[in-house]
């Protein structure tokens, strides 16, 4: 394991003028590898070039101003690297306090040592890991340039950025997949690919297969989903050591202190069962000893006792008030059970507190002092604690000469032995007996919840199925204005057809069909309109945006004649009309026929419409001859030309 141990020389992270540095001790498999001064830049690019497992601090303030500060920290550490407050979380210690959990002295005012013991203590489990991001990783694949404005070559670029971000998704997605991880995926589909993709992977950034990456045209971003708040998560799965003190009666009281007689739980409670102390004084550690203030243990102590396993201590006699006030002197508590509970224990740890530091003067730094204490109160030579957790054989001892004393001995521990299991049997009916009455509770419970679940999904079900009706309802309504609008227009454009027929019936006129302007598009409205048929007499407000496709569609629909409108000043454009001579569709002056037009139809005099069509046919027949004779007169140019350089050629 590689573990970082910082401590801060001088500066600080809330100091403008002066940016701190760090001292910075690495240690690998237990051993210093290395030691050195960073400031928080070079700590950086350490972190992501070597990847360590742990970057151990004694305070995250030193590395950090704020939570802002602190969740960009950690979403810049290597995604296996954890950072650990030695010191503790929401309730912090102080160096030497966990330093001496080990037996690790060191220099309180040099930042060296401080770095070194912070790293030796991370490695043998001390302190909290800070955690600030869910189980949950968002990944984000984009541009990393934007098209911009563009020029010719726009489309092409813009699809190139876009195909780049779809094949890395891609790529991606086959990276999840193959790690068997569990995700969802959202496209933003843009020109010839997507132009933002996100995953959403239900799993810690550390299993992730993903990093961080900037291309020319695409960039990933990898990031865990942050937590509400800063979360701290004890390393260490053992719990701690206590000396736990109880006053049993109508309130009882409870005090909790740890091996170096610190007061770690004070409480007391008018409603609480033996189950409600038990579940509180595991919240709070593992009770080591479970002392009373009296001589004689109380039954129901000793049944909380006796459900932890723990060592009983009862004072040589029962302590008197004015004993309690001095063991409970440098403590606050809020009423007499909590004084007397507190002074239990306090008197508890006071009776050990000699033997605690005789062992601590035999262990070898680096050793976890509360495990080798609890091992030596329960009865463990102390060789043989340190030899089992350091992994060396114990030193054989040598045999007692008096067998008889150790047959003795054992005697008494067989008998010691057979009343424990006596208690504890009992204690195993009464546990049983409370089982069985918790067992009835949950089953009543859950049959509560079935009839509760049943109850719901039946409203569920009910609330769907009323959904999908006025879904489909409101579809229908949709398609029924949709089918009503449909019916309007088929309606005017009946109207409009009926207008033309009794046009056609007269004697006297010609039907013909109004556009707005000789364009496609308005060829087009009118023909889904009314329609454009072969014979057709077609008047156009305006001619202006005209061009040769319109005409020649216009003579492909077999149209019979074009009117210019009254919106087109003067004579019509000469180019316009001579795509009309070339396509042989008569393109006829309003000024010749008066046509009357009403909306999108309107009519002309029979009469006035024919010979303003044979004026034009003549004017077309004037027009094929000058086009003959154009025509002639540059074949005779050209069969002259080409004489002429023959002769040149000959000669």
């Amino acid at each position: 394991m590689r573990i970082f141990g910082i401590d801060v020389i001088k500066g600080s992270v809330r100091s403008r003028s002066q940016r701190p540095l760090f001292a910075l001790y690495r240690m690998e498999d237990g051993e210093i590898t290395d030691v050195t001064e960073v400031t928080l830049f070079r700590l950086r690019r350490l972190l992501d070039a070597e990847e360590p497992d742990i970057l151990a601090v004694d305070s995250i303030q030193e590395i950090a101003t704020d939570q802002h500060e602190l969740f960009e920290f950690l979403q810049s550490l290597p995604p296996r690297t954890r950072l650990v407050q030695v010191t503790g979380g929401e309730r912090k210690e102080s160096l030497p306090k966990v330093a001496s959990r080990y037996n690790i002295s060191f220099n309180k005012l040099d930042p060296y040592a401080e770095a070194r013991t912070i790293a030796q203590v991370a490695g043998l489990g001390a302190g909290v890991e800070v955690i600030a991001f869910e189980n949950t990783t968002d990944i984000v694949v984009s541009r990393h340039r934007s098209p911009g404005r563009g020029g010719w070559s726009q489309n092409r670029y813009a699809r190139k950025i876009h195909g780049g971000v779809m094949q890395k998704s891609r790529e991606i997605e086959q990276q999840l997949k193959g790690a068997g991880l569990r995700y969802e995926k959202k496209e933003t589909k843009a020109f010839g690919g997507f132009s933002r993709v996100a995953f959403t992977v239900h799993a810690p950034r550390d299993m992730v297969p993903v990093h961080t990456y900037r291309g020319a045209d695409v960039q990933v971003r990898v990031a865990g989903r942050r937590l509400d708040r800063i979360r701290y998560e004890q390393r260490s799965g053992r719990p701690r050591y206590l000396i736990v003190g109880l006053d049993p009666g109508t309130t009882t009281g409870i005090a909790a202190v740890d091996l170096d007689g610190n007061l770690i739980h004070l409480s007391s409670s008018r409603q609480m069962t033996m189950s409600d102390i038990v579940e509180e004084l595991y919240r709070a550690g593992k009770p080591l000893i479970v002392a009373s203030d009296v001589q004689q243990m109380p039954y129901s102590v000793e049944k909380i006792r006796r459900a932890f396993n723990a060592i009983p201590y009862t004072p040589r006699q029962s302590l008197a008030v004015e004993t309690k006030y001095d063991l409970t002197a440098p403590f606050s508590y809020t009423n007499d059970h909590e004084r007397d509970a507190l002074s239990a224990a306090l008197d508890a740890y006071r009776s050990n507190k000699n033997k605690f530091r005789n062992i601590a003067k035999r262990v070898p730094p680096g050793v976890d002092l509360d495990e080798v204490r609890a091992r030596v109160l329960r009865g463990q030579a102390l060789d043989q604690v340190l030899a089992d957790m350091q992994g060396v054989p114990a030193p054989a001892e040598e045999a007692a000469p008096a067998t008889i004393v150790e047959r003795k001995v054992e005697d008494e521990r067989v008998i010691t032995l057979d009343g424990m299991v006596k208690r504890l049997r009992g204690y195993v009916a009464d546990l049983q007996e409370d089982l069985k009455s918790r067992d009835t509770e949950i089953e009543r419970l859950r049959a509560g919840i079935r009839r509760e679940r049943s109850a719901t999904e039946k409203k569920l079900r009910k609330d769907a199925e009323l959904a999908t009706k006025d879904a489909i309802i409101e579809s229908l309504r949709q398609q029924l204005r949709n089918e009503k609008r449909h019916g309007r227009r088929l309606k005017k454009r009946l109207d409009r057809l009926r207008t033309i027929a009794e046009v056609e019936h007269a004697e006297d006129g010609t039907p013909v069909k109004v556009l707005d302007a000789l364009t496609r598009d308005a060829v087009r409205a009118l023909s889904e309109e009314i329609g454009i048929g072969e014979g057709d007499i077609l008047y156009a407000r305006r001619t202006a945006g005209w061009g040769r496709a319109v005409v020649k569609d216009l003579a492909t629909a077999g149209v019979q004649a074009v009117i210019a409108g009254k919106e087109t000043p003067g004579e019509p454009d000469p180019q316009l009309v001579a795509a009309f001579r070339e396509a042989d569709l008569p393109l006829v002056p309003d000024r010749k026929v008066a046509a009357d037009i009403r909306g999108k139809t309107g009519a002309v005099k029979t009469d006035a419409l024919e010979e303003a069509i044979r004026d034009w046919e003549e004017e077309q027949k004037q027009f094929r001859r000058e086009q003959e004779a154009e025509r002639v007169e540059y074949l005779f140019k050209e069969y002259r030309s080409e004489r002429e350089k023959e002769v040149r050629r000959g000669g």
